[in-house]
């Protein structure tokens, strides 16, 4: 049977008695790490989230006492009252190492048994084994440390914007469906059958909403949910900084992100962040590193070679120019003798899964080789090398294609890859910018219309209003994304304030006056009574802790995550339902029919 805690109370936790407790008693509450049993001596290292406490049991112990202690295992959980003492072999690596605990009382609140992986940082464990068993998996101290970091980001967050004037309030989690990009989660209806609520993508009309309502400042820890395809790194549901501001322009909004992400590096991190951070257009990013989010703390930049190659005969290249691509690439500089073709090989088929058809390269090592410039005149080559700022030892890497989206998206990808394998990246501070002046619309091949880039709900610059129904392909947002190390961390807009502004974006997007009336007429109804100018942004909370505490996955930052599939390991969800309940909600499941 375990025991009662009665008559006593946690006075320290674990990690936090040093040397100026000596001589007093103390009770302290955790979970075994450890017990090493040296016959007349035990000892037992008691763990809790701010570290280790060695207990002592010897002769002059209590019978009963040192019976529990020796009987005590890794995970069981304890609490234990005794003296604080002076250790005689100390142990310079533990904070706690100077001291130790002769217990006078102990209880034994609750047995465990054998864990399915030790409890210890860095556990070298499947990570299927760990999101099943994800609340221990959550005890080790480096879990802990990850998911109090997260704590302090948001602590920083409400204070930061609190002190800015923001308000925050709260958004509803059951919704309309406005299905207007990712796929909505969708909440079935038992008081109206056949009709569903939706799980919010984000708070985005309900805080413009809100700025017609009068609060001029809103911020909000905001839950979120997207159904969308599968992606090894991106989760069903996650958390947003979400705000928004009146009366401003995009500088405004960008000054307050920029002011929350000074404040957050230097209180969590202790790192000074400069501001203002650099500006750069999406149009410029694209050209120069192939990626709206591109990481500028390497070169390797692309380079348009379409110039060189404008009367070229050789077909991969001229196909790609006569149907309005291009062909760019990216100078690896001294890895000629490093990059093998057998991984070149390799690369040429990573590529692929970016659109690419190929890659097209040349070695310029001691023996020069090249899988292209036997098709071109010296000229080209020459230009070529050129244009690239060719050298000795240098590797070049070139990519065609009839569509500039499949150049800038193999390219952007592979700069990145190689920045990662040949150690290229200056890790030593954040590099954080702006990307500026998006597209408004791209095109859908799926849908065959223009889709709004961001969101619908975004001023086009005032410049291209014009051009709105004659040629959305070239209309500009008022809009930004802050870009932490190559990683999109915060986006936003100034939005649209003027209904018939609004019904006129509709309009481009091919929605008819009623389907943008059924979809979003509570919108723009509000919008009939007065809507001040108004603008804001949302921080990706998971990715934001992920990049400051230097993980590699999203999911070390959420306390209990999903996995790829979007399903959840532990608690085996989602799972089949009772047929009462599918009942009450008028909702037949037809089974999927057997394969032949």
């Amino acid at each position: 049977m375990a025991e009662l805690m009665t008559g006593l109370k946690r006075s320290h936790y674990c990690g936090e008695l040093r040397g100026t407790e000596i001589g007093k008693e103390v009770t302290v509450c955790g979970w075994v790490q450890r017990q090493r049993d040296l016959g007349q001596l035990i000892f037992i290292d008691l763990r809790d989230r701010t570290g280790l406490i060695q207990l002592a049991f010897d002769d002059h112990t209590d019978r009963a006492v040192f019976d529990k202690a020796f009987a005590a295992r890794a995970e069981f959980v304890l609490a234990a009252k005794g003296v604080v003492r002076e250790r005689s072999s100390k142990n310079p690596e533990l904070p706690t190492g100077d001291i130790e605990m002769e217990v006078t009382d102990l209880r034994v609140l609750a047995k465990a048994e054998t864990p399915p992986f030790e409890i210890v940082e860095d556990s070298n464990v499947k990570e299927d084994t760990r999101l099943k068993y994800r609340y221990l998996d959550l005890r080790r101290p480096d879990m802990q440390e990850k998911i109090i970091g997260r704590h302090k980001i948001v602590k920083v967050a409400h204070d930061y914007f609190d002190q800015n004037g923001f308000i925050e309030i709260e958004t509803p989690n059951l919704i309309k469906s406005t299905p207007e990009g990712a796929r909505d989660y969708l909440v079935p209806s038992r008081v109206f059958p056949g009709e569903f609520f939706a799980l919010p993508q984000s708070p985005q009309l309900l805080k413009q909403l809100l700025m017609l309502s009068g609060f001029d400042r809103y911020m909000q820890i905001a839950r979120c949910f997207r159904d969308e395809d599968l992606r090894a790194d991106r989760q069903p549901e996650f958390t947003q900084i979400d705000l928004e501001m009146s009366f401003v322009d995009q500088d405004d909004v960008m000054a307050i992100g920029e002011g929350f992400m000074k404040k957050v590096y230097k209180e969590v991190l202790n790192i000074d962040i400069e501001t203002p951070f650099r500006r750069m257009t999406w149009h410029e990013a694209m050209d120069r590193f192939g990626s709206d989010k591109p990481d500028l703390r390497f070169g390797m930049e692309l380079t348009d070679l379409s110039g060189c190659l404008q009367n070229t005969e050789f077909k991969v290249f001229a196909g790609a120019l006569a149907g309005g691509g291009s062909v760019r690439g990216i100078n690896l500089k001294g890895k000629a003798e490093a990059l093998s073709r057998k991984e070149i090989d390799k690369l040429t088929e990573w590529i692929k899964a970016y659109g690419a058809k190929g890659l097209a390269w040349t070695r310029l090592a001691e023996k020069e080789t090249s899988s292209y410039e036997k098709f071109l005149s010296a000229d080209e080559v020459a230009a070529i090398r050129s244009a690239m700022g060719a050298e000795p030892g240098d590797v070049l890497l070139l990519v065609a294609s009839d569509e500039n989206a499949v150049v800038y998206s193999s390219l952007g990808a592979l700069r990145c890859n190689l920045a990662a394998r040949f150690d290229l990246i200056d890790a030593s501070k954040p590099c954080l910018l702006w990307i500026t002046d998006f597209p408004m619309f791209e095109y859908s091949k799926e849908d065959n219309r223009w889709v709004a880039m961001h969101h619908p709900f975004t001023m086009p610059r005032p410049e291209d209003i014009e051009k709105l129904n004659t040629n959305p392909g070239e209309v500009c947002a008022v809009a930004y994304d802050m870009v932490l190390n190559g990683n999109e961390v915060g986006g936003g807009s100034i939005r649209i304030n003027d209904p018939e502004l609004q019904e006129k974006m509709f309009e481009a997007l091919g929605f008819t006056p009623e389907e943008a009336q059924k979809r979003f007429g509570f919108l723009i109804n509000a919008f009939r009574y007065g809507a001040p100018p108004h603008g804001g942004m949302a921080f990706g909370l998971d990715r934001l802790v992920m990049l400051m505490l230097g993980c590699d996955s999203i999911r070390e930052v959420i306390a209990f995550p999903k996995v790829a599939s979007s399903s959840d390991l532990m608690m085996e969800a989602p799972a089949g339902v009772d047929a009462k309940q599918l009942e009450e909600l008028n909702i037949a499941i037809s089974a999927p029919q057997e394969q032949e």
